[in-house]
């Protein structure tokens, strides 16, 4: 299993920071520890960054206020012992701040990831102009000095072994969440964020927490700072630190738990002995850190890095709770004069429609009828004008595509949307933790074997799919990503199916075969399905009612030869055949 092989890698990081400060003197075990409290905090920066996909420009807000923070409770513990009890929570409160922030941010959009960054960089520079300005408490520009040394240590002596230990562990800490279930959500998150909000994940908390947990590695890093330095300037709550948190992160891979630690060790020695023998020695580091970004993309410990194995236990079957959502038999939709539009052009214009019961329909129209937009109004993807969507008489108007997929809805788009550089396995693993993984268990080793009798039969529909498990969901053939996609859409076994163009860019023959296994696995989860399709010979197969759309309104509903019989739908729409 891969997170084994960065066990190792942690292993022997710990046994060369033992070897360090007997192969060399205590001033360079000293310097080390400086780099290696700086490579913690680049840990935070490398997780957002290279996990998740958002850059925090402004780490080191937190690291400033944890190093702050734990130095004034040190302080003040020289005079009452008790104030030792608040140390936790002079490392945890930057952390809960961070994650006030990311709420505050990502709820608010989807793609507010610039944004982020620019709002924390904004924040990085008000927290130094606050510890310049607040004297009272921070020693203003002259910082707080005569910071105590953590009790049982000495900054010039053992506080070396105490950061080192840390440092193993917060990389150890990485590298196993990296190998949870909550990791291959961060990398979802990281290549395809919408998809996984319509599986039902709350990408906007996940990111927050994640946020948060980075924060608390800089406000760790921080709180190791002051007692490492004996003071703490505003500097270290400054727009430059966190630059070189950014600089450190990108040095040694944004992807590795090691990486950030490599990068800060690397960089900082090299300044160290260019500081000393040049008088531009910046511009030497700023050479280093363009070559790295230039040629070793994933960083130096990308040169370490081996082929990925996959985090999904293979042929590994373990019990599950079952989807909350599940089909029940019964359910019901009703669109009630519903309008929208996007760039001020309206799509819908009072649409109605309505199914009772399980069972395929299918929706036909002529191109720009508002047959995807009518998908994307009711999972959330277009705002909600007017009128009402009624899933099982429940409001779900406009509300957010987590929560409504959360209710049962699966939406499968039009063009396939999966996870490109997670293999087909771990694909189908977060489709099967949909509405099953709680906070606790996504830490958990469990789900990585989660079996359900569905996937079992999916993988018999699209033996393809079976073969390539382990494989990158890139590398799949158009037919293939198609069959991916629409088993990531029903095996959170939701209720009301909404299928776009599954059989899109398929031969006749992969095309019959979609059609069966559409009906035969829909019916195995008793769901009602809703399917846009313009191959009418695959409307014929897949049977049911027909609804025709027509400028954003119902045309006609009924059967496949009431519909070819309307004089209005022959009117407008004329359907053809592969």
């Amino acid at each position: 299993m891969a997170f084994f092989r960065d066990a190792k890698s942690a292993a022997a990081l710990a046994v060369l920071l033992i070897g360090l400060p007997f192969a060399t003197s205590e001033f360079a075990a000293y310097q080390i520890a400086l780099f290696l409290i700086y490579g913690i905090a680049s840990q935070g920066v490398a997780l957002c960054w290279g996990r998740l996909g958002f850059l925090p420009l402004g780490h080191a807000l937190f690291f400033g206020l944890g190093a702050y923070l734990f130095g004034g409770t040190l302080i003040a513990a020289e005079n009452n012992p008790a104030w030792y009890l608040v140390i936790p929570l002079a490392v945890i409160a930057p952390a809960v701040l961070a994650y006030l922030i990311a709420r505050l941010v990502f709820a608010r959009s989807t793609r507010s990831g610039p944004y982020f960054s620019l709002i924390t960089l904004a924040l990085t520079m008000l927290g130094f102009l606050a510890a310049q300005q607040w004297s009272g408490l921070t020693g203003g520009f002259n910082g707080m000095a005569n910071v105590p040394d953590i009790p049982g240590t000495d900054r010039y002596a053992t506080l070396y072994w105490l950061v080192a230990a840390v440092a193993v562990l917060t990389t150890l800490v990485l590298a196993l969440l990296a190998h949870r279930p909550i990791g291959v959500m961060w990398e979802a998150i990281a290549q395809n964020e919408e998809r996984l909000q319509l599986l039902g994940y709350a990408t906007d908390r996940i990111k927050a927490k994640a946020f948060a947990f980075s924060a608390l590695l800089a406000s760790l890093a921080g709180a190791l700072f002051a007692a490492h330095q004996g003071i703490v300037t505003p500097q270290a709550m400054g727009f430059l630190l966190s630059t070189e948190f950014v600089i450190w992160a990108a040095v040694g891979g944004k992807a590795s738990a090691l990486g950030p630690l490599l990068g800060a060790v690397i960089v900082g020695f090299a300044s160290a002995e260019l500081r000393e023998k040049y008088l531009y020695w910046e511009v030497f580091v700023a050479a280093i850190f363009i070559g790295v970004v230039l040629f070793l993309p994933q960083g130096v410990a990308g040169l370490l890095k081996r082929k990925p194995a996959s985090r999904i236990a293979p042929q590994v079957a373990a019990p599950l709770p079952s989807a909350p959502e599940a089909g029940s038999g019964k359910v019901s939709l009703q669109l009630d004069r519903v309008e929208t539009a996007q760039g001020g052009v309206a799509i819908l214009n009072g649409l109605t429609l309505s199914l009772q019961g399980p069972g395929i329909r299918c929706v036909i129209g002529p191109n720009g009828a508002g047959k995807t937009s009518s998908f994307n109004v009711i999972t959330g993807r277009l705002p909600l004008l007017a009128g009402r969507i009624l899933l099982d008489e429940q409001d779900i108007g406009g509300q957010s595509a987590w929560r409504v997929a959360r209710k049962g809805v699966g939406r499968k788009m039009q063009v396939p949307s999966v996870f490109p550089d997670l293999t087909v396995r771990e694909n189908l693993a977060l489709a099967v933790w949909s509405g099953r993984l709680s906070a606790l268990t996504a830490l958990c080793p469990g789900p990585l074997g989660w079996q359900t009798s569905l996937l079992t039969g999916i993988l018999q529909q699209f033996p393809e799919l079976n073969a390539q498990l382990d494989a990158p969901a890139s590398t799949l053939a158009q037919g293939h990503r198609q069959a991916l996609e629409l088993a990531m859409t029903l095996l959170p076994e939701p209720r009301l199916v909404l299928l776009d163009e599954p059989c899109a860019g398929l031969s006749p023959a992969e095309t019959h075969h979609m059609i069966h296994s559409i009906k035969s696995l829909v019916t195995q989860i008793g769901a009602a399905a809703l399917l846009i399709e313009h191959d009418i010979s695959a409307v014929a197969a897949l049977g049911g009612d027909v609804y025709v759309l027509h400028q954003g309104r119902l045309l006609e509903q009924g059967s496949l030869a009431q519909i070819q019989a309307s004089p209005a739908v022959r009117a407008v729409y004329a359907g053809g055949r592969k």
